[in-house]
């Protein structure tokens, strides 16, 4: 099925394109979907958002009135089209949303201009892609009419049923709510049309929890993952390195989670050392520079763990073939880098290789390696089957703290995860060593040793980044924010975290990092975790070129190393794989070869990298159309691992409810204050209105809640009795009172 947005997408300004040939791109061959695509065209055109040409070929206006932007909308009715790199949001009145949704991408006409503090004003034109294609739903009686409500009050619709799915009508006691699939949705005076797929029962019914929170994220479940052909793996040009030894450092304990790398060390002349990174090679098996290859991903970007087991984007075909398994021979896609005494890095490369993983390290084998009090003498009964290891594991680790030491000083900052003792998370809260959308860290950890792997990753990817930006590369890539946004004289002044006595820096403020550092107080280093947890930004995948201009490339990724995990990653290693394959070694055929793979080679290169056919075949993969859809599927499953976290807390409460417990108040609104009960792990609200000895009022400036009478006043950091007295499964909520 075609959105307007993939026809918008398929034409460009410059060239125009015939109707028979948009129809293929489009995969339309049916006469339905021929009309629909006709309808589609002619609205376009009466809005001027498409044209043709003299030859009947279409082609997107190039001086359109029109932004594309995101529909949010808040529970009280207020609307804003979001639009990219952080412009002015458009306030859009509801009549004249033309039945967006919260979460649409339209195109919207400013038909008001902002003045002063208030918003300019728009209108909704057309609508280019719905999010909603499945809505979670109760089913209600309306003067006879059936009809399902959405959940999300977001949602500002309600969607007409058959007759039939009257069985369905919402009971307060079972929960039971439904996921309806849409038939037609709200247009002019016709109302939306749906029906019933599935009826989820969610009252003291865990079970479901995973798939109320898949279709609440709109993320599908997918049973078999389709993916391109596989191809057999390069065998020409790899360096044989199977006879050294190769590590896997590994924590996560599903049979189906992301093929980690694996890890090898040479120690060289004059104490310095070669660490090689070898990633399993997906690139070279899959046809990647085919759109109908790549239209297969477009409704899935990234593999997540669903509690049981992970979700995968790539297939168990492809998994199965590039999996590093103990003591078996496979091909990888490596990168050397030399180091000297001190750790420094003064070389790199890459390289198409064969490798053998010679052992599974895990958190066990950390531990005992941290924590052993001799390295001279070997005693621990962990720690003796791989004494023969334990020389380059060693020094592994050391190179990752280092890395780490030296990645801190550049201005990172470390955030610790939250506690949690919920069994069911376990997977889901692991270390992910290739989640790089977060500003911060998670600090090196004993007990998950794929946090060992964040350093020595984060450098590969930065390397990478920093070799095909000197060539001129297009890439994928994380840019670090800086934190300057982060107002942490507010922080200061509205949580009182830190003594008033403090030492500022030399223009009188507070650096974010020293903010951190002289936070000591148990409690409060929760509070201001917390705090940070929800100022800081979210990264998103940017696509870089030769348009952009780099400031400093040492806050730049370009992640490549766990292609199993996500397509950002499997899109950069493909460029690190067509550059080995394709890239020009000389500029004439009887010129000195160039190894393009090494460390400043651009230097000597004086000729263009790729031919104008393989650089065509390279803009299928980059593009801003393919960015965007990948932003958009890992903030989904950005939704789904936040809301899968609280609604299990919501599970744990709900068992304890009448239960007292002494709490932490980790933040105040005008409605209420939040508490974190440290016993259980779950955070609850206490609202303003159970409040019944005073009238309380909320103050912004001091951050507190005060009666008017009593003059009792609640701020964050205090510590409260209270009792948890209702849960809210729907809502993901927790409600307390105060005893």
């Amino acid at each position: 099925m075609f959105s307007t947005s993939s026809i918008i997408e398929n034409l460009n300004q410059e060239e125009g394109l015939e109707y028979k040939k948009l129809c293929r791109l489009l995969n339309l061959s049916k006469k339905t979907d021929k009309a629909k695509l006709d309808i589609a065209l002619r609205a376009l055109e009466e809005l001027e958002i498409i044209n043709k040409n003299k030859d009947n070929e279409y082609f997107n206006v190039k001086e359109s009135n029109h932004l594309v932007a995101k529909i949010r909308c808040s529970s009280k009715g207020y609307c804003f089209a979001v639009r990219e790199n952080n412009n002015e949001d458009i306030y859009i009145k509801e009549n004249l949303l033309n039945y967006a949704w919260n979460g649409d991408k339209v195109l919207v006409r400013i038909i008001k201009d902002g003045v002063r503090r208030r918003s300019p004003e728009g209108v909704v034109d057309c609508i280019l892609e719905r999010t909603n294609q499945i809505l979670l739903a109760k089913v209600e009686i309306i003067k006879d009419e059936v009809y399902g409500i959405p959940i999300d009050d977001r949602i500002l619709a309600k969607i007409k049923l058959p007759k039939k799915d009257e069985k369905y009508k919402y009971n307060p006691i079972n929960k039971n709510i439904v996921k309806i699939e849409i038939d037609l949705f709200p247009i002019a005076q016709q109302e939306g049309n749906g029906h019933v797929i599935k009826e989820l029962t969610l009252n003291n019914n865990e079970k479901l929890d995973t798939d109320f929170v898949l279709s609440k994220s709109n993320i599908h479940r997918i049973a078999n993952v389709q993916n391109p052909k596989l191809t057999v793996s390069n065998q020409q040009q790899r360096l044989d390195l199977s006879s050294k030894n190769s590590y896997m450092f590994k924590s996560w304990e599903t049979e189906n989670s992301p093929i980690l790398p694996i890890f090898q060390i040479d120690k060289i002349k004059n104490n310095s050392y070669k660490l090689w990174i070898h990633t399993n090679t997906i690139a070279e098996r899959l046809d990647l520079i085919n759109k109908k290859s790549l239209q297969i991903f477009f409704d899935r970007f990234e593999s997540f763990p669903l509690l049981e087991k992970w979700q995968n984007y790539l297939s168990d075909e492809i998994c199965n073939a590039a999996k590093f398994n103990i003591n078996e021979i496979n091909d990888a896609i490596s990168l050397c880098i030399e180091m000297n005494s001190e750790n420094e890095i003064i070389n790199w490369s890459f390289h198409l290789t064969k490798v053998k993983c010679s052992l599974l390290v895990e958190n066990q084998h950390i531990d005992a390696l941290l924590t052993r009090k001799s390295k001279a003498r070997i005693t621990s009964r962990i720690l003796k089957p791989i004494k023969d290891y334990i020389e380059d594991l060693d020094k592994i680790i050391e190179i990752s703290n280092e890395f780490r030491k030296n990645q801190l000083l550049d201005g990172k900052i470390e955030l610790p995860k939250s506690n949690n003792n919920i069994e069911s998370l376990k997977e889901i809260l692991v270390h992910n060593p290739a989640e790089f959308s977060k500003e911060y860290f998670e600090p090196l950890n004993n007990n998950d040793i794929q946090t060992y792997l964040s350093p020595l990753l984060y450098e590969a990817n930065s390397i990478w980044f920093n070799h095909s930006n000197n060539y001129g590369l297009n890439n994928a890539s994380y840019i670090s924010q800086e934190l300057d946004y982060i107002n942490v004289t507010e922080i200061i002044k509205n949580s009182e975290l830190i003594d008033s006595n403090i030492e500022l820096n030399d223009n009188g403020t507070l650096s974010f990092k020293k903010l951190v550092e002289l936070c000591t107080d148990d409690n409060k280093k929760r509070i201001l975790h917390k705090i940070l947890f929800n100022v800081v930004r979210d990264n998103e995948v940017t696509l870089i070129s030769n348009d952009n201009t780099i400031d400093d490339s040492k806050n730049i990724i370009s992640p490549w190393t766990l292609p199993s995990f996500d397509f950002t990653n499997l899109m950069n290693q493909y460029n690190i794989y067509n550059m080995i394959i394709n890239g020009k070694r000389n500029k004439s055929s009887g010129g000195n070869l160039i190894n393009i793979m090494e460390k400043e080679s651009w230097e000597n290169v004086t000729w263009r990298l790729y031919n104008s056919s393989t650089l065509k075949s390279l803009d299928l993969l980059f593009n801003s159309v393919m960015i965007d859809k990948i932003n958009e599927y890992k903030n989904k499953v950005r939704q789904f691992k936040s809301n899968m976290i609280t609604i299990k807390k919501v599970r744990k409460a709900e068992k304890f409810i009448g239960n007292k417990y002494s709490g932490l108040i980790m933040a105040v609104q005008s409605y209420g204050f939040f508490v974190e009960i440290p016993e259980l792990y779950v955070e609850g609200l206490v609202h303003v209105s159970t409040l019944s000895n005073d009238w309380y009022e909320y103050r912004s400036r001091q951050n507190l809640l005060i009666g008017r009478k009593s003059k009792n006043s609640y701020k964050i950091g205090d510590v409260i009795d209270i009792k948890i007295i209702k849960v809210d499964i729907l809502k993901y909520q927790i409600d307390l009172e105060i005893v």
